[in-house]
């Protein structure tokens, strides 16, 4: 019940800001509105207020505002068959002010999502340290696409299928945007520049391309409580976890699991204290059918607790990077650089909703800000159909001095339909996929 609740409040605030912004840019150049309706038939919530009819439908997947005269069999006609427009219909008004009509939707979308970014911002963040690092690998999964392909801890990947990576998180994204397909790490070892081919995997439920490799970090113990299996075994707060068993340590939900899975059963764990290894056996107390010894663990961090004003300009900053991934991965789908695996549709999206609400708010406005942002690049694509289809077509018009023919703009609005309809299939197909029961219905996965 929570994923739907909170899928149906996602949906419905970045359909009404949508919604409101053709609505109120109409209104101001003078167009008569019929009706501004959230979500999709059979109508649920109906009333009238001058021209315009508001009202609610039960499917929460979209949103329209139906403007007098948007499209020429709808213009009322004289006698002799000649269009008769009013002055306060759509097509009555010149292109610029059908053009600010059209644009206010995303727009309205895309300052949504900053104005998000920038609530969850002023709430104080904390980000990994590693993110902002080169990306000097600390360790290799075993059997992963890296140790595979020969990647060894201290490598340096300078690059990623041609492109320069600075950081962890351009590393990431670089390789999280080409799964299951061969990619060139450039790297440098010893002094030297070599080259690898690696094929990230895929095996997460949004198809983000992963090859195993590991920053040179470790999460630290930040408290010790007296009496408890680590303060007996001689664990201190300060202390980095570097392995458990041999095995590297390098995220905290990894020393969690690992405590979590021993109970009663000793462990070997390799802490840096100092600037020196040491090697302490503890064994993890049973709570619950877990193990537990009694520690807080925490990961390095670097928190900022920016101003309001620092806070816009950090989430306007935030969105412009995440509008340059969003056309990094519309253009890796064109080059089949990126899996259309990890394109999601509103099942996904009640998913993400339902989680992201369990965590609480501040989670559900960061995802409706990055839902908000593509929402509102999306409908800026040159697509008929979309807002940004129409503003291409009155584009051309204007290029060529005169209005195109009916037929022409439906066979252009058609040809946009049938590509929405092609990527519609394709974000549901992948859907379907992420539940598990549903995929062991399909015998070619």
């Amino acid at each position: 019940m929570l994923t739907l609740v909170a899928f149906a409040f996602v949906l419905g605030v970045l359909v009404f800001v949508h919604e409101l912004g053709h609505f109120v840019a109409a209104k101001r150049v003078g167009i008569r509105v019929l009706k501004f309706q959230l979500g999709f038939n059979p109508t649920l919530v109906s009333f009238r207020r001058g021209d315009t009819e508001y009202s609610i439908g039960a499917l929460p997947l979209g949103g329209y505002v139906k403007m007098a005269g948007e499209s020429p069999e709808e213009v009322a006609q004289d006698e002799e068959g000649r269009v008769a427009l009013r002055s306060d219909e759509f097509l009555s008004k010149t292109k610029w002010e059908r053009f600010q009509v059209l644009i206010m939707g995303p727009v309205m979308n895309l300052l949504t999502a900053v104005a998000l970014t920038a609530l969850v911002l002023y709430q104080g963040t904390a980000v990994p340290v590693y993110e902002d690092q080169v990306p000097v690998v600390g360790a290799v999964a075993g059997d992963s696409p890296a140790a595979q392909a020969g990647v060894r801890p201290g490598d340096r990947i300078l690059s990623v299928a041609g492109h320069d990576v600075d950081t962890w998180e351009k590393f990431t994204i670089a390789i999280g945007t080409r799964p299951d397909r061969e990619v060139r790490l450039g790297i440098l070892r010893d002094g030297r520049e070599i080259s690898a081919l690696v094929t990230p995997s895929s095996d997460n439920r949004f198809g983000i391309g992963d090859i195993g490799v590991m920053p040179d970090v470790h999460p630290h113990i930040g408290a010790v409580n007296p009496g408890e299996p680590a303060a007996q075994a001689g664990l201190e707060p300060g202390d980095l976890v570097v392995a458990v068993e041999g095995k590297p340590i390098i995220f905290s939900f990894q020393l969690r699991d690992a405590i979590a899975s021993r109970p009663e059963t000793p462990m070997r764990m390799t802490v840096m204290r100092d600037g020196a290894e040491r090697q302490i056996t503890v064994t993890p107390a049973r709570a619950g059918g877990i193990g537990r010894l009694g520690i807080m663990i925490a990961d390095a961090t670097r928190s900022y607790q920016p101003g309001p004003f620092e806070a816009v300009w950090m989430g306007a900053e935030r969105n412009v990077q995440g509008a340059g991934l969003i056309f990094q991965t519309l253009w890796g789908l064109v080059t089949r650089e990126t899996s259309p695996k990890q394109l999601m549709g509103p099942v996904a999206i009640a998913q993400l909703s339902g989680e992201s609400a369990e965590l609480g708010w501040i989670a559900l406005a960061s995802l409706m800000a990055s839902l908000s942002l593509n929402l509102g690049l999306l409908n800026l694509l040159p697509i008929p159909v979309l807002d940004g289809g129409h503003i291409f077509i009155m584009a051309l018009e204007g290029l060529a001095r005169r209005d195109f023919s009916l037929r022409v703009k439906e066979k252009m609005l058609l040809a946009g339909f049938v590509l929405i309809l092609m990527l519609m299939v394709t974000v549901i197909y992948n859907d379907l996929t992420r539940i598990s029961w549903i995929e062991r219905l399909m015998p070619w996965r």
